[in-house]
């Protein structure tokens, strides 16, 4: 007998004498494509066709080859199309249903590629008519809802949450998709929610369920009011708040095992036998090579759980088993495009590792403390545009904690101490630390070693100010240690404490005067920055009066006691011996600062980096991801 190959819709025979045939589903599309009504001859068209394996490249596709003058011809059918998937949904039969969400899925993404501006017709109107759109989008989510709530299929339910990714994210600008306003008025928020608060549901939807939340809250949030956007903010549910808690964290915590991961492959390979060799003069060019996809839509999701609700702080502090250590056998991940935004979810056994019981053998760590881990790694290599914004991200994120007065409690707190192991670029003069060597401090340490570590103003000045205003950065800088001077006496835990920070101003003079050479040069100047580098200039006063003072003195007593090197010791001893003819000047406003504001600030960064978000999750919801061969196993039994 001859042997069949299946091909796009095809069912191709391999002997030459004989035309390729076709599926009956494609038989059945090719009746949907003609401008008569299919169910007219056949009575039982509707019924038959949801009983059929969907063939998604071959709708999609012919979708796709029509131009919009012929699709306006079957507008009719195609109405129909979408009116017998949504009341397929509701029937018992879960192939029915499986069969009705995976044509819904090839259906708006088919349709949507012929939405150009030339095209000439209404998306809503082409899928549904303007006559049942409200009636049909009113009962498609109610379905999704009961679904997705429903102690049914799981992959029922992540074919679902699929469908609403594919209806959210048809349009790379989310504020443009009409579509949407049926999903802001028939709200799933309360279903995302329990997914999110029940943890099978979460090990296997969670990801999705947070990501489709971010999405959703960035829907017109500057026009209009935004009803996800409103209960997002007034969420108290621990359990709830718990469970988006551990999904970021789990998603940034892959990113931070799989970073480890390839930097050790990276010391242990060739590379590490070369440096032997010949140095570390190119390390940190050669460091920059590793590079693990980022994840934007994860960190979306933890910034508008932080900024929108103060609940959320308190999931930051919760304490989980270090996700690297408590490990189970790990599947490989499946096989996803190559994109530049990561949006790929960390595997299910990386997921339900995490969720242990703590071990007094294992470190602890916490979300923040994950987060902070990522942070570094992003930083590092700013030169990558995702990167960039990835690491602006963080920043923003960092700043809304920092204004929280609860966060600023538990990053305090002595009593709350952690191993944070930030990741840092290699250098000649610093070896990378053991993880066990590392101290166990308050939160606020690592945050602040994170803010040192990457405030890089003076060496990229050249290329920082032809973009920005570097001055505001530094102003706030600078006012930090004034805010130090003039109060630290009381506020810093020991009278030492203040010394030290003497201390550390002067052992770090040269930073300072380097500041104070480049705000004067621009203050004096007629340019662009004039009025802004002389605030820094004069912000300087009381730093540069400090280092002035007590430089002479220092040498002073070095020279009189025939010392080539004072010690740290030494100098503090000079420092206790002069503060009495040290003549400072009261600086009014340091403890006043403007709060962060999304709109006024940065909604052109969220609307671009929501745009490419939307992008590559549309991207990565490829036909294998809509696969029904999992589903037809779970349902095998079903006659």
């Amino acid at each position: 007998m001859a042997q069949v190959e299946k091909r796009g819709g095809l069912l191709r025979k391999s002997s030459a004498s004989k035309k390729p045939l076709k599926e009956k589903v494609v038989l059945m599309y090719d009746e949907i494509f003609m401008t008569e009504d299919p169910s007219k001859c056949s009575p039982r068209f509707w019924e038959e066709l949801f009983l059929m394996k969907v063939n998604l490249e071959y709708l999609e596709g012919k979708l796709e080859s029509l131009d919009g003058e012929e699709l306006m011809k079957i507008k009719d059918n195609i109405n129909c199309l979408f009116q017998h998937c949504i009341q397929a949904l509701g029937e018992d039969h879960p192939i029915r249903v499986v069969n009705a969400l995976q044509t819904l899925c090839a259906l708006i993404r088919g349709v949507h590629q012929k939405n150009k501006s030339t095209s000439g017709f209404d998306i809503i109107n082409m899928l549904m008519g303007f006559d049942k759109a409200e009636l049909c989008m009113k009962n498609l989510m109610e379905s999704l809802d009961s679904l997705l709530c429903a102690e049914g299929s799981e992959s029922l339910k992540s074919l679902c949450l699929k469908l609403l990714l594919c209806l959210v994210t048809v349009t790379d600008n989310i504020s443009q998709n009409t579509i949407l306003e049926y999903v802001m008025i028939n709200s799933i928020f309360e279903a995302i929610l329990q997914i999110l608060s029940h943890p099978p549901s979460r090990r296997e939807h969670g990801y999705d369920a947070v990501v489709l939340l971010a999405l959703l809250v960035n829907y017109r949030k500057y026009e209009s009011v935004n009803p996800y956007i409103v209960k997002l903010s007034i969420v108290d549910d621990e359990a709830t708040l718990n469970g988006m808690g551990l999904v970021i964290a789990q998603a940034l915590s892959e990113y931070n095992r799989q970073y480890k991961d390839k930097e050790e492959e990276h010391q242990s390979g060739f590379f590490s036998a070369l440096t032997n060799m010949v140095g570390s003069m190119f390390i940190a060019d050669a460091h920059e090579k590793i590079s693990v996809q980022t994840n934007e839509a994860i960190l979306l999701a933890l910034y508008e759980a932080v900024h929108l609700n103060r609940n959320f702080i308190t999931v930051l502090a919760q304490s989980h088993p270090e996700m690297g250590l408590v490990t189970t056998p790990v599947s490989p991940a499946p096989t996803t495009p190559a994109t530049p935004l990561g949006t790929t979810p960390p595997s299910s056994d990386v997921i339900s590792s995490v969720e242990l019981p703590l071990d007094a053998d294992v470190q602890t760590s916490n979300l923040l403390i994950t987060f902070l881990k990522y942070s570094s790694i992003v930083m590092q290599d700013t030169k990558d545009e995702h990167r960039l914004h990835s690491g602006k991200l963080c920043l923003i994120i960092l700043t809304c904690i920092a204004e929280d007065q609860y966060a600023n409690a538990f990053l305090h707190d002595d009593n709350m101490n952690f191993r944070v192991n930030l990741h840092r670029m290699p250098m000649r003069h610093r070896k990378k630390a053991a993880d066990k060597n590392l101290p166990c401090r308050p939160l606020v340490c690592a945050v602040l070693d994170l803010m040192v570590e990457f405030i890089f103003l003076m060496s990229n000045e050249t290329v920082l100010l032809a973009k920005h205003n570097i001055f505001t950065l530094a102003l706030m800088i600078v006012n930090l240690f004034n805010m130090f001077i003039t109060y630290g006496d009381t506020f810093l835990p020991t009278p030492s404490s203040y010394d030290e920070l003497y201390y550390e101003i002067i052992r770090m003079h040269q930073s300072f005067d380097n500041l104070y050479s480049m705000v004067l040069r621009l203050s004096t100047n007629a340019g662009q920055w004039k009025e802004a580098a002389s605030k820094v200039t004069h912000a300087l006063v009381n730093i540069r009066a400090i280092i002035n003072h007590f430089n002479p003195k220092i040498e002073s007593y070095a020279a009189v006691n025939h010392i080539s090197q004072l010690s740290e010791e030494q100098v503090l001893e000079v420092v206790r011996a002069n503060y009495d003819t040290l003549t400072l000047k009261l600086q009014d406003g340091l403890d006043q600062y403007e709060r962060y504001s999304e709109q006024h600030k940065e909604a052109a960064f969220f609307k671009e980096l929501v745009r490419s978000i939307s992008t590559n999750v549309r991207r990565n919801l490829a036909f294998h991801t809509l696969s029904q061969e999992v589903l037809l196993k779970e349902f095998s039994t079903i006659s």
